[in-house]
């Protein structure tokens, strides 16, 4: 039996899984593509539109270019938000696991803002396999209905 030896992400304490107001993740393992092709499109923020559709609208790439470094800031919005001003955490290119996150706020009074952490892994696999795993956490009153 393979031993299991999995990545995870690298969460702020704020957005710890498990205290936050919101939690979510998906896992996938795929075949025959290499975690280079996958981080291309992944890190170029121009590229989202083509892989998500109509989840993700007026993405603004930072103004060091489209490939997403730690520091930039960038603007977006998905799944009907409003449009988010976003900065890059972490963003690493893998070797064997790579790594892309970023936090993002809306805001608002006590009741209303939001802040959020997006964290994506990619790890290479044995025998030709890649995990891709993008979890992110959720705070603020309004998470919380």
């Amino acid at each position: 039996m393979a031993e299991a030896t999995n990545a995870a992400i690298r969460w702020p304490e704020e957005y710890l899984p498990g205290t936050s107001d919101n939690f979510t993740s998906n896992e996938t393992i795929i075949k025959d593509l290499s975690v280079s092709q996958i981080w291309a499109k992944l890190a170029d923020c121009t590229q989202w539109e083509t892989y998500y559709g109509h989840n993700v609208e007026q993405v603004t790439p930072p103004p060091s270019g489209n490939f997403l470094k730690q520091g930039d800031t960038f603007r977006f919005s998905t799944f009907g938000f409003p449009v988010l001003d976003c900065k890059v955490e972490e963003s690493i290119e893998p070797s064997p696991v790579g790594r892309l996150a970023w936090s993002a706020g809306l805001d608002g009074d006590a009741e209303t803002a939001v802040k959020v952490y997006h964290a994506w892994l990619i790890e290479e696999l044995p025998g030709g396999r890649v995990r891709i795993l993008t979890q992110e956490s959720q705070v603020g009153v309004v998470i919380q209905q």
